[in-house]
């Protein structure tokens, strides 16, 4: 009787240098509608466009504020290469919520509710000397968790075949995975730097805790106000993340039981980033994207 051994996983690269890629989108041919037949399982994806912007634009605040307590090299240019390419994560993304309200979709009244979220309760407090610093840690803790979740999702895109044979718009897809190529490239940094700043395992599993509760409120409510929002749909659907037992199971969204399987393997006190995804998947992709390619020329 043979005995089953668990796949070997192809070595990663190492000492990559994280870069922004300065990439460019047409959005002028790419529908509301970018997955065809299926506005629900579109807005489920469309809500990472509007709660992108404000807290990836948060990501580098914060990021920058922690910068000077880090106090060793690599980790302080892996974090450099981060914030260069969260900020053009956050410009990519809000570019699309401008193609939405082009096109009758005014997607600015959720916006600024995220806007309120990562800049208000989230935000610089004022404070000074160690409660400065303790605030500081506990938002990096929330990144690092967030970064999970991203990183998870960036795995998830770019083997989402599904999405291709429902003919998904070519230029949504390759925004998608140009950004979910980046997560998984970055998928170390936050981890990393809360471990190197606190690494307190309490820390990780209350950040956690946290993360979970914020992003699936922001996703169900964003996930309903697409779906009464947009102009061909007209409140017809009743949007939520019930539908999420459809269109996970289709391929079309990441499933429910794929994203609690990632959050236990979190939970591990053994937990390491570096075993979500694929770095040479990632790079591979971005070699090929033609928003990527277009950046080197």
């Amino acid at each position: 009787m043979s005995v089953q051994r668990p796949p070997v996983r192809p070595p990663e690269p190492e000492n990559i240098v994280l870069q922004a890629r300065d990439v460019r989108f047409d959005w002028s041919d790419v529908p509301l509608h970018w997955i065809p037949r299926d506005p629900v399982a579109t807005h489920l994806i469309n809500v990472l466009h509007m709660l992108l912007p404000a807290g990836e634009e948060w990501f580098v605040k914060v990021f920058k504020e922690a910068v000077p307590y880090v106090r060793d090299d690599r980790l302080r240019e892996d974090v450099l290469g981060f914030i260069g390419q969260e900020a053009m994560h956050a410009a990519s993304h809000d570019a699309v919520l401008d193609h939405f309200v082009e096109q009758g979709l005014d997607v600015r009244p959720f916006v600024r509710q995220v806007e309120f979220v990562f800049e208000d309760l989230l935000g610089d407090r004022g404070l000074t000397g160690e409660r400065k610093r303790a605030w500081l840690f506990e938002r990096i803790a929330l990144i690092a968790a967030i970064e999970h979740f991203t990183g998870v999702l960036g795995d998830w895109i770019l083997n989402a075949k599904a999405l291709d044979e429902a003919g998904a718009d070519p230029m949504m897809l390759d925004l998608l995975r140009w950004h979910g190529a980046e997560e998984v490239e970055h998928r170390h940094v936050a981890h990393d730097l809360f471990m190197h700043l606190d690494g307190s395992y309490a820390a990780r599993l209350r950040a956690m805790g946290e993360t979970i509760t914020m992003l699936g409120a922001l996703w169900h409510r964003g996930h309903r106000f697409l779906m009464a929002r947009d102009p061909i749909v007209r409140g017809r659907i009743k949007g939520g993340m019930r539908h999420l037992r459809r269109t996970g199971p289709a391929g079309l969204t990441p499933s429910g039981r794929m994203v609690g399987a990632s959050v236990r393997r979190y939970l591990s006190r053994t937990y390491s980033p570096l075993n979500e995804g694929s770095t040479s998947q990632a790079l591979a992709y971005l070699a090929a994207s033609p928003a990527a390619r277009a950046a080197l020329r």
